[in-house]
């Protein structure tokens, strides 16, 4: 019988079993809900819609920190997708604005849309901390 170099170094019993893999289909998929991130964009066009018709940036930033703050306590966990979701429809909202109405949007007012990411990341992460807060209280932590 002729016993190749491999099965040398293998434990006894392991020679006949092919080795393993892992594939990322094995894992089990977490199920998506799609109320939070309708709600997440639907947010993100109302605070487009108020940059394009009042055009200033403040109040955007406050729309964004209210929108983001409010998600970060409806989801907790992974705080950051709720800034990417609501801050991408800024822009989008200007540019639809502008092949739908003519409406042409500053040099500033675009960046801006873009820097709304800042009160958008404050405002996910304080909420995911209100969430965990109130949490551990209920709890009595």
């Amino acid at each position: 019988m002729k016993s190749d170099s491999s099965s040398q170094n293998c434990p006894p019993g392991l020679e006949s079993n092919p080795p393993s893999t892992v594939s990322i289909d094995s894992f089990p998929r977490a199920r998506v809900d799609p109320g939070p991130y309708t709600l997440a964009a639907l947010c993100g066009i109302v605070a487009g819609i108020g940059d394009v018709a009042v055009n200033d940036l403040l109040f955007t930033a406050l729309l964004v920190l209210a929108a983001c703050m409010m998600l970060g306590m409806l989801r907790a966990r992974r705080p950051w997708r709720w800034v990417i979701v609501v801050v991408v429809f800024i822009p989008l909202t200007e540019l639809a604005s502008y092949f739908a109405m003519g409406t042409r949007a500053s040099r500033a007012q675009i960046y801006g849309g873009f820097l709304t990411v800042l009160p958008g990341i404050a405002g996910a992460y304080g909420g995911a901390v209100m969430r965990q807060v109130i949490d551990n209280l209920r709890e009595g932590k």
